[in-house]
């Protein structure tokens, strides 16, 4: 199995930010902290979403994204970019993370996390890096990193091994899932073999799947 290397432990608490005349709560900016950080429930210490409505929760605990692919945004878009550039918990590197399998555990520090969705881009990820047309290049990109579950709560640390314990056999990973959600629908059957998937956005996506399958010809 792989293992990788926590980079750094980012965290952010909600703020306001102005677009376009109206005041918008946001907690994308996340920034490193140093030493180990607990993560307990739903979230690190010291972090926090602004609607968990649709961020955070149970299956949005830890959003983790690989060094390499921040490196890569990097000479995309001609700009240094650092740890928690895209918002993410865990900056991590040696493990492709958008090609994690949807399941797949890490222990990582004295926790134990399991893959559980990819990200699907929002409007304030456009905000962060002040280009609403952003999320569009990073759906297209097929690097969205991946939310983890909290297994066994504990601590993280930057230096911390990523050591990938199991993988499920249906290999439906991070990046395919995406793949089917924002755009490739005939992918939807393939990626809701899954079972891992929070049960709400699998159930969608059969129901979807089969949609799409009687709209085909021949059907």
């Amino acid at each position: 199995m792989s293992v990788g290397l926590v980079e750094s432990v980012n965290v952010g608490v909600p703020r306001v930010v102005e677009v376009d005349g109206r005041s918008v709560l946001t907690a994308i900016w996340k920034d490193p902290v140093e030493g180990r950080v607990p993560l307990r429930g739903v979230n690190f210490e010291g972090d926090d979403q602004a609607d968990r409505t649709v961020h955070g929760g149970p299956d949005k605990a830890v959003y983790a994204y690989g060094l390499e692919d921040t490196t890569w945004w990097s000479s995309e878009l001609g700009a240094e970019l650092g740890p928690g550039a895209f918002g993410e918990n865990l900056t991590v590197s040696g493990i492709p993370v958008s090609e994690a399998v949807i399941g797949e555990r890490w222990e990582v520090g004295t926790t134990l996390l399991e893959v559980a969705q990819p990200r699907v881009p929002c409007f304030k990820l456009g905000l962060r890096f002040g280009d609403p047309t952003f999320l569009r290049r990073f759906a297209q990109a097929g690097r969205p990193g991946a939310y983890l579950r909290v297994v066994d709560e504990g601590d993280i640390g930057a230096g911390d091994q990523v050591r990938v314990t199991s993988r499920p056999e249906h290999g439906v990973t991070s990046a395919l899932v995406s793949r089917a959600l924002l755009g490739e629908h005939e992918l939807l059957g393939r990626a809701a073999e899954a079972p891992e998937l929070p049960a709400g956005l699998r159930d969608w996506m059969l129901e979807r799947a089969s949609a799409h399958d009687a709209r085909r010809p021949g059907s």
